[in-house]
């Protein structure tokens, strides 16, 4: 990872994109945000939120791995972070608001986000109610996918009220980022919004794409879903799907293999005007890139694509260890090494939101 740093940062400063010398280490907080529909989602019907960030750290912090798995016989590579350590210094960061893909968590998504911290970024990121691997899943929290983007701004106004990391943000350097539903979240945070009765007709007519097939995390099915959201639990919810779920003040949208396109209303993507780059693999079967972020790139002026041949899904994950490959579907299922592919999103990532917000 540290040698992966290193070439990302003479990349970014090869490219005119600021960086610092050398990569900080990271420092991991945790606290709670609370939203209103997460109640809707949790199986708990708790309305409260983990909220993980990640920072630079002052020198000499001491580093915890996060890898998944037993201890000792990881499963996933993720990196290292060093439990609520000191700042590196007493500047103000850029924010990068982070969300997860269906069923994941925002450790699984660590490989990119301390990196992020590394190069001067705060980094804050959610475990989705309802949706996450770490708590039992529901289908309203399968259903109700456009509030996502509420639990990231949620999360940030948590973290400006918190006595220590509040002093440490420049929330008018404010960015977001995603995986498969993660990266649909993304897009509505960035002004993008939710045409459901679109997604459900598309779904209808092509039931078998990957986009609208039960997901192996916690299959649901689109009667399952649309019965959920007609029932009086969330049909109020429901009819607030094409709000403006936008998150204001954010510059820049780095979406990985977004999910979900055929949910927007074009026009919505048509009209964005902050900056927006999508990474994605030609081979992914689950977020299929035409339909996908494909149609997003075509549709959103001056949007970046790049597509990553052989790549699927999964690859963005945290990279599989032997024992995963061994064990893991998901892993087993992988055709190219990881490596490459992490490293072209983390250059691609770096190079928006340097652009967009400057220097960390």
């Amino acid at each position: 990872m540290r040698r992966i740093l290193g070439l990302l940062g003479a990349l970014a400063a090869f490219c005119c994109v600021a960086a610092p010398a050398e990569a900080f280490p990271v420092g991991e907080r945790h606290l709670e945000a609370a939203n209103p529909t997460a109640a809707l989602r949790d199986a708990g019907h708790s309305p409260r939120l983990r909220v993980t960030v990640w920072y630079p750290a002052a020198e000499g912090a001491d580093e915890k791995s996060l890898d998944l798995g037993p201890p000792g016989k990881p499963l996933f590579y993720v990196g290292e972070a060093a439990p609520d350590a000191p700042f590196a210094d007493a500047r103000r960061r850029p924010v990068i608001l982070f969300s997860h893909g269906y069923g994941g968590s925002a450790r699984m998504m660590g490989w990119f986000t301390t990196v992020l911290a590394q190069q001067g970024y705060v980094v804050i990121a959610v475990d989705h109610p309802g949706n996450n691997s770490r708590d039992k899943m529901t289908v309203a929290g399968s259903a109700l996918f456009w509030d996502r983007p509420g639990d990231l701004e949620a999360a940030l106004e948590a973290v400006k009220a918190d006595p220590v990391l509040g002093a440490y943000i420049d929330v008018r350097r404010l960015g977001v980022a995603g995986f498969a539903t993660g990266g649909f979240t993304a897009l509505a945070a960035g002004g993008a919004r939710v045409d459901l009765q679109r997604f459900q007709a598309a779904c209808a007519a092509h039931p078998d794409d990957g986009l609208c097939k039960p997901q192996p995390e916690f299959p649901v099915t689109q009667e399952q879903a649309t019965a959920a959201l007609a029932a009086p639990e969330l049909a109020a919810e429901a009819a607030h799907a094409g709000d403006d779920h936008s998150i204001r003040g954010v510059r820049a949208v780095f979406a990985i293999a977004p999910a979900l396109v055929q949910a927007f209303d074009p026009a919505s993507l048509t009209a964005m005007s902050t900056p927006v780059a999508i990474v994605l693999g030609e081979a992914d079967p689950v977020a299929p890139p035409r339909l996908n972020g494909g149609a997003a790139a075509r549709a959103i002026p001056r949007a970046q694509l790049k597509s990553l041949p052989g790549v699927g899904h999964y690859d963005f994950l945290s990279t599989c260890t032997q024992a995963a490959f061994n064990t893991e579907a998901l892993c087993q299922a992988l055709q190219v090494p990881q490596g490459p592919t992490h490293f072209e999103t983390l250059q691609m990532a770096l190079m928006l939101f340097g652009r967009a917000m400057g220097a960390p």
